[in-house]
């Protein structure tokens, strides 16, 4: 006997919709927290298992062979186990409620963490934080689809997923907050905060209380904010905006290439053995490069800090570090890209934070080889420092790469030039790239929901809904008694006119036949042909809301034909129909 239902109306009678998001939220906090524990606990077993033995004073020639096997065997995972495609989490996310579905599928809940754990364990170039954002919000997804909450409350829930995985996998609960209202641009309501905060909270407190209180990345200040260093903080973030746009426009660029090759097998083959050379050169690309970053924090000097080349053919050549790190700057990319078009599942979170730390060192090393400078900068600060500088450009995200980078290393006597550094990358990058890595690909196709509502509204408007399907087509053959049958049995005042494919070809419309549609010997010498119009415009079924807006104002025609990709009739848009449903979604989304 199913209970179910009897479960939903008792929760319906007894507790209230606000009271039972703060329940729900609670619950996605705490299983969002576990999977993101569980992926870290698996990525570092594996990991260890694999490398714990390998010699520090030279190159390990198995790191040609990890990463290969495990694409490889990500692959054979997502194609035969998850039989979907699971890349780009956060890009699906934004799908899901550009869509207005906010539904995301149920093995999302567990295929990313195994998938992911498998790609980084095995040296993938890639970060574990977007798969466990995907996985958070597609438990918050499902949950609501679970006890049938509507579209609005099931944004709320995919929201409380992703802030509570953000928030749990960092211990960072005011950056999961940020992040879900900056990156994936949705626009709650204050009421709406509340949940996000449970969420939140919940998730770091369960992580806290399982893995203990301390920082990610342990980080101790030394050398506090200082004015005469203002120079040097600006440059910085001006250098992270730079890096950023060219690991933004790279990695986009790669995605193009490798798709072009072919199929996922023959994608493989070209992409696994890029990315098992570059680790093999560059040991420190493996998997997410966090021992490297907390070595760049906490080195004390050039013997720290040389720890970076173990492992590699750089080995003992401390004066070869600058060109090393420079080396991991350019590279990183490719690695990266690699190994999510190989078949392999990971995000770009980890890696902003890797290249930022490399890149704020890099910097200061160079900045204090200076001739003639007087101001040194200690190279800890500033690789804490480009750590929310990457992270602010390549997510155009400010505030998530601010609160993010203090949380995580408790770097808080740092927040002014966390500041400038954040908002100065920002600035240099959105003059040359107006979207973020995430964005980009959705912002291609017009499916992009931003803060702006009426972009949103248009965005959030599906063409289906706003097409009236025509049965009835005239030709251009057809007299005047044909044209007369279809008007009287018809409440339209337009028709379309089509060849024998079905290809539009004009429309008729009433106001053209009603001075002759009474006189009977007309009926056949006059045709179709005689009394048709050109279209003002033609739409297509893939134009998005805004191109349809757009031809409505340039022609300013009341009715609109619509064709598809090949030319054949598919309906009529009426700009009466459009407004009135932009109406109902204003006040929709402009509710509490």
């Amino acid at each position: 006997m199913n209970i179910f239902p009897y479960i939903l109306r008792w929760r319906a009678a007894h507790i209230k919709d606000k009271q039972f998001m703060l329940l729900l939220a609670l619950v996605i906090g705490v299983l969002t927290a576990l999977s993101g524990l569980l992926l870290k606990w698996l990525i570092h077993q594996i990991e260890y298992l694999l490398t714990h033995h390998f010699s520090i004073t030279g190159a390990n020639w198995l790191y040609l062979l990890y990463p290969v096997v495990g694409i490889l065997l990500t692959g054979l995972f997502v194609r035969y186990v998850v039989r979907d495609d699971i890349g780009h989490g956060i890009t699906k996310i934004l799908y899901a409620i550009a869509r207005k579905q906010n539904r995301i599928k149920g093995h999302n809940t567990w295929s990313s963490v195994i998938a992911s754990a498998i790609t980084i364990g095995f040296g993938g170039s890639v970060g574990a934080e977007a798969p466990i954002v995907l996985t958070g919000s597609a438990i918050g997804s499902n949950l609501g689809s679970l006890f049938r909450l509507d579209s609005k409350q099931l944004m709320l829930l995919v929201g409380c997923g992703a802030a509570g995985a953000v928030s749990g996998i960092f211990k960072a609960p005011i950056a999961g907050l940020v992040f879900t209202l900056e990156v994936l641009m949705i626009d709650f309501t204050l009421g709406s905060l509340l949940p996000l905060l449970v969420s939140c909270v919940t998730a770091a407190a369960v992580t806290f209380a399982i893995s203990g209180t301390g920082n990610l990345f342990e980080f101790h200040l030394t050398n506090a904010f200082a004015i005469e260093r203002l120079p040097a903080y600006i440059l910085l973030g001006v250098f992270c905006g730079f890096i950023s746009l060219y690991f933004t426009r790279v990695m986009n660029w790669l995605e193009d290439q490798f798709r072009r090759v072919g199929g996922p097998w023959k994608r493989f083959l070209v992409a696994s053995p890029i990315l098992s050379v570059l680790i093999f050169l560059f040991p420190s690309l493996y998997g997410e490069g966090y021992e490297m970053i907390s070595l760049l924090l906490n080195g004390r000097g050039t013997a720290d800090w040389n720890q970076v080349l173990e492992g590699s053919l750089f080995y003992g050549a401390p004066q070869l570090l600058l060109l090393y790190l420079a080396g991991i700057i350019v590279f990183k990319v490719f690695a990266t890209t690699a190994t999510n078009s190989g078949g392999g599942c990971g995000g770009t979170f980890a890696p902003s934070l890797f290249l930022g730390c490399v890149a704020g060192f890099l910097f200061a090393s160079l900045w204090n080889l200076l001739p003639g400078n007087t101001i040194v900068v200690p190279e800890n600060n500033f690789s804490l420092l480009g750590m929310a500088g990457l992270m602010s450009g390549v997510m155009h995200a400010p505030l998530t790469g601010i609160f993010l980078i203090a949380e995580l290393t408790g770097g808080y006597g740092l927040f002014l030039p966390l500041m400038i550094v954040a908002v100065a990358s920002y600035l240099t990058i959105i003059i040359f790239e107006p979207h973020s890595i995430y964005t980009m690909r959705l912002a291609r196709k017009g499916e992009l929901v931003t803060h702006n509502k009426d972009h949103a509204i248009l965005t959030l408007m599906s063409m289906d809904s706003v097409i009236e399907r025509y049965e009835e087509h005239l030709h251009p053959g057809d007299d005047l008694g044909e044209v007369v049958r279809q008007i009287s049995s018809s409440e339209r005042d337009i028709f379309p006119v089509v060849d024998d494919a079905g290809r539009l070809l004009a429309v008729l419309v009433l106001d053209r036949v009603r001075h002759v549609m009474f006189r009977t010997e007309l009926y056949h010498r006059l045709h179709v042909s005689d009394l048709m119009s050109q279209c003002a415009a033609r739409l297509t079924t893939r134009d998005p809301m805004d191109v349809v807006m757009s031809a409505f104002d340039r022609t300013k025609a009341w009715t609109l034909p619509v064709v598809d990709e090949g030319g054949l009739f598919v309906g009529f848009i009426r700009r009466s129909h459009v407004f009135a449903m932009y109406r109902t979604m204003l006040h929709d989304l402009s509710e509490e």
